[in-house]
């Protein structure tokens, strides 16, 4: 492996990953346009660039360069991965997170996305997606689900004993279960 990394130095391979982060991040972290501007990171190894880059965005960030499909990956300050590209297919994805770690919206370059809303116990209350697909749902204060609806106007209406066993069950089919 550190041969392969040698070897992709070597052939300046790393002045197109390097403006490639450019090319992403530049508008958010004007700092960065400096650094590439002053030749900064001209006499950095890959691990030193790492362990900078990491330091100036507040998070970890990774050159990964496998010998097939060099990755670029940027983590939050929760370990949690925000971007995400293949650097040989131009692949991409994009995450973001709730103050909790919960994942709010994932996009992908190919205009899939995905959105979602939680309560304060981490349970997803709001579903959404890119081809119009939506779900809500509501829990009681055990986590049950008591409540689900889609965009395809299907329902689910719940309720739980003490125990969290079902006790009552009704759906948009007309379906009625009353186990009380």
């Amino acid at each position: 492996m550190k041969k392969l990394i040698k070897k992709i130095l070597k052939e300046d391979r790393r002045q197109m990953y390097l403006d490639k982060i450019v090319q992403v991040m530049k508008n958010d972290y004007p700092l960065f346009h400096n650094l590439k501007h002053y030749g900064f990171y001209d006499q950095l190894t890959l691990e030193e660039l790492n362990y900078v880059l990491s330091g100036i965005f507040g998070m970890n960030v990774n050159l990964g360069m496998e010998e097939y499909h060099p990755e670029y990956i940027v983590y939050n300050n929760n370990g949690k991965e925000i971007y995400f590209e293949d650097l040989d297919i131009g692949n991409w994805t994009k995450s973001e997170y709730d103050k909790n770690g919960n994942l709010t919206y994932n996009e992908h370059n190919d205009g899939v996305w995905y959105k979602y809303e939680y309560d304060e116990n981490g349970n997803i209350t709001y579903y959404e997606s890119y081809d119009g697909d939506w779900e809500k749902r509501e829990y009681d204060e055990n986590g049950n689900l008591i409540y689900y609806e889609n965009y395809g106007g299907h329902w689910v209406k719940r309720e739980y004993d003490k125990n969290g066993n079902t006790t009552y069950y009704e759906n948009s089919d007309g379906v009625i279960r009353d186990y009380r």
